[in-house]
């Protein structure tokens, strides 16, 4: 395979559900492997090709096209049984990822202990206390990674002779602590976590490998590798908006730990996000739109989670948020998505900063409770009625749209190379340098 191009690192300027999915997608059949770096089936990333909708939440994107390997690095705690469920969808609908996937060895697997505390510890939560998780046991895996005495990772099922009895001493240890904390264990079961792990030394055993060495030759031999984000750099455990954040690190910056691949290696770094904001689950979030507007905005944009099927929490575009997670990753380029969603308003707000406490702040505010109190300074420009759909170049769309654009980019202080004009892989506008990134034409799926 030939390339035009350099390591790359796809990610989200927000609070996640911002398009990656759909990035990773047109972006995959120029590299050699695709690689999720941290997270787990808390993410849902979506791909619509010719009509057909793809929803994963573990694998890949870049599963999707045969030319790409897909890797599942050691920052990923992994839910086997999820990931054995996406691979059996996809064969369903003639898509054989197994040849094509690995799953690190040194990952963390998230067991049923670990989903009953999450969802037991978030329904124990007073409101105003609860952190919007999506209850798939990702914060307690993390935890157990850290504590590392009742951490599972894929090595261990190949390696530790006495798994089994290590594990019922978990289960064990973890019905004491459920019940101690929450007044019940979910009905926690060492025999059934056992069957789990089983299943998953069964049916993923053959895709699991020491996936750090397969990535440093990769790079020795000259492949190239896209690495997949998962959430947002506003979910970021330690530059989110914290304490309403996941456990991982979000952003490029995770590449390193996530993967065991030098993050100086990886020069391009595409942040991607919508044409407003969205969030979904509790914390601030200081443009949200509670009224028709926020309505409307929603259902335009089918503002839904992949994950959780929750409706997203809709508002105008926050340029402080994005310029400060724009400057936090160091990104080389933005793909705004989500354009032709905007279309027939009569204008469209941009935040420029925001009001607290007497103060204008330009900058993101480390505090939840200040952030909880932040008001809006809104600048509106004018908005466009023509459809998006059918565009495919920059210098076609309506003069406001491309004003818009354009005010963004001057904002944040990073070029948009990729627009997104609707769900599917086609309507894509490219500028710059990014058109020698994508294949074209833009192909389809597998």
């Amino acid at each position: 395979m030939s390339h035009s191009t350099e390591h790359t690192c796809v990610f989200g300027l927000g609070w996640g559900d911002e398009g990656k999915g759909k990035v990773v997608d047109l972006l995959s059949p120029g590299f050699d492997a695709v690689v999720r770096f941290n997270g787990g089936a808390n993410a849902g990333h979506t791909v619509c090709v010719g009509g057909e909708t793809f929803k994963l939440h573990i694998l890949p994107t870049g599963v999707l096209h045969e030319t790409a390997l897909g890797v599942v690095g050691p920052g990923v705690v992994v839910d086997a049984l999820k990931v054995i469920d996406e691979i059996d969808q996809l064969a369903k609908r003639g898509i054989d990822v197994l040849p094509r996937l690995r799953i690190s060895d040194r990952a963390h697997l998230v067991l049923a202990y670990h989903k009953i505390e999450d969802q037991l510890s978030e329904s124990a939560a007073s409101e105003g206390a609860k952190i919007g998780t999506t209850a798939r046991g990702i914060g307690p895996c993390y935890a157990d990674k850290m504590r590392r005495s009742s951490a599972v990772r894929f090595a261990d099922l190949r390696d530790e002779r006495d798994l089994a009895a290590r594990v019922r001493r978990i289960v064990a240890s973890k019905k004491v602590a459920l019940r101690a904390m929450y007044g019940g264990d979910g009905g926690l079961d060492a025999a059934a976590v056992l069957t789990d792990i089983e299943t998953a030394r069964t049916r993923l055993g053959a895709c699991v490998c020491d996936t750090t060495t397969l990535l440093q030759d990769f790079i020795d031999s000259g492949k190239m590798l896209l690495f997949e984000g998962a959430n947002g750099v506003l979910l970021d455990v330690d530059h989110g908006t914290y304490p309403f954040v996941t456990s991982s690190s979000t952003g490029p910056n995770g590449i390193g730990s996530g993967t065991g691949v030098p993050p100086q290696l990886v020069t391009r770094l595409i942040g991607v996000s919508k044409a407003y904001s969205t969030r979904v689950g509790s914390g601030p979030f200081v443009t949200e739109l509670t009224d028709a507007l926020g309505d409307r905005i929603r259902e335009r944009g089918r503002e839904y989670g992949t994950t959780t099927g929750r409706p997203r929490r809709c508002g105008w575009f926050d340029a402080v948020v994005a310029r400060y997670t724009a400057r936090l990753t160091g990104a080389t380029d933005v793909a705004l998505l989500h354009l032709d969603t905007l279309s027939g308003f009569g204008e469209i707000g941009v935040c420029v900063a925001y009001r607290c406490d007497g103060r204008v702040f330009r900058n993101l505010p480390s505090s939840a409770s200040q952030l909880e109190r932040c008001e809006p300074i809104i600048e509106f420009v004018p908005g466009w009625s023509e459809e998006l759909r059918e565009v495919r170049r920059f210098e076609d769309l309506p003069v406001s749209a491309r004003d818009y654009v354009e005010r963004i980019e001057t904002l944040i202080g990073v070029t948009v190379t990729i627009i997104g004009v609707g769900p599917e892989r086609s309507q894509t506008l490219l500028r710059g340098g990014m058109s020698r990134v994508v294949r074209e034409p833009l192909p389809s799926v597998a």
